[in-house]
């Protein structure tokens, strides 16, 4: 029996994209922020945006949402062509920006109120509130509201429009670990639910936890895109370690050793990057152990993201 083919009765609907960008560059005047750049995010994916300051992330979140007009490319959400019919486009996005600018004296439900007559839609507004945790802070006013609170309603306000795209930018920064933890289960939530998700961060382990696939930008053009953990093992750098031992470590105890990656030997600190963690520390151990070294402290951290960043400069052609 033969496999039916997209579009073939007895085919499984094909899942449309929820965003497609396509050769999208921004210019201001002579300075090129963002240069033929194409991506797709799906329905029901957490795409990440990462780059240092100035790799143009807000410059596409702009032009995604429609804030700037790109120099060149196209722009689909959901379907719907940005840039031919931005208002149907823009009904089917949320923002949830970094600060949300709202008046410090405007309560969580006069803001989501005024946001569903912006929309030209009912608010919802208990059921938001509900969603987010905000019925306790309903009539609060907003500069009484914790980091956290303020995060929860840039979601709720994000969500009046119920969209099918969500953007975040920098959704937990500043936030206590407990904070960041919440925000991460409501953005779980946002794909489970089958929306389109794009997030713009610094933070390379909030974007292993929550992210489907990255996009590392570095001055307007993408150097890669993947897998968090492919990513980073593809420039050979899955992992840190860093060592404090009780003695002094002398370098070329541990120079010559192929699982050490930019391997740093500084008195009594240990430091290098490696594709396989287990098979590391078990020689590092060995080694320190036959030199009768004891090891005080021991940490293991994914590459961060400016070591990424610096192998795929390095290293072109890894896209």
């Amino acid at each position: 029996m033969t496999e039916a083919r997209p579009g073939e009765p007895g085919a499984a609907p094909r899942r449309q994209p929820g965003v497609v960008v396509r050769g999208l560059s921004v210019s201001y005047g002579d300075v090129v922020a963002v240069s033929g750049v194409d991506f797709q995010i799906e329905k029901g994916e957490v795409l990440g945006l990462l780059g240092p300051n100035g790799a143009g992330k807000s410059t596409i979140i702009d032009a995604i949402t429609g804030l700037r007009a790109p120099s060149a490319g196209a722009i689909e959400i959901c379907g719907v062509d940005l840039l031919r019919r931005p208002a149907d486009a823009k009904r089917k996005i949320g923002v949830a920006m970094q600060t949300t600018g709202l008046p410090a004296a405007i309560t969580p439900r006069e803001a989501l109120e005024a946001f569903g007559r912006l929309y030209g839609v009912a608010a919802r507004v208990g059921e938001l509130e509900a969603r987010f945790g905000l019925e306790a802070k309903s009539g609060a006013r907003v500069a009484t509201l914790s980091g956290g609170q303020k995060q929860r309603l840039a979601l709720a306000l994000a969500f009046v429009n119920d969209p099918e795209l969500l953007v975040l930018d920098e959704p937990t920064a500043g936030l206590d670990p407990a904070s960041r933890r919440e925000l991460h289960g409501y953005i779980g939530g946002l794909k489970r639910e089958g929306r389109a998700v794009l997030i713009a961060t610094h933070d390379m382990d909030e974007a292993y936890r929550l992210c489907d696939r990255l996009i590392i930008l570095h001055q307007g053009q993408i150097v890669a895109q993947g897998a968090p953990g492919a990513l980073a093992a593809r420039v050979g750098a899955a992992m840190r370690v860093e060592v404090h031992a009780g003695t002094p470590v002398q370098a070329e105890w541990l120079s010559a050793e192929p699982l050490f990656d930019h391997l740093v030997v500084d008195g009594f600190t240990v430091s290098f990057s490696t594709a396989n963690l287990e098979a590391a520390l078990a020689r590092l151990m060995a080694v320190l152990s036959l030199q009768a070294v004891e090891v005080v402290t021991l940490r293991a951290s994914r590459a961060s993201l400016e070591d990424i960043i610096a192998e795929l400069v390095q290293r072109p052609g890894l896209e």
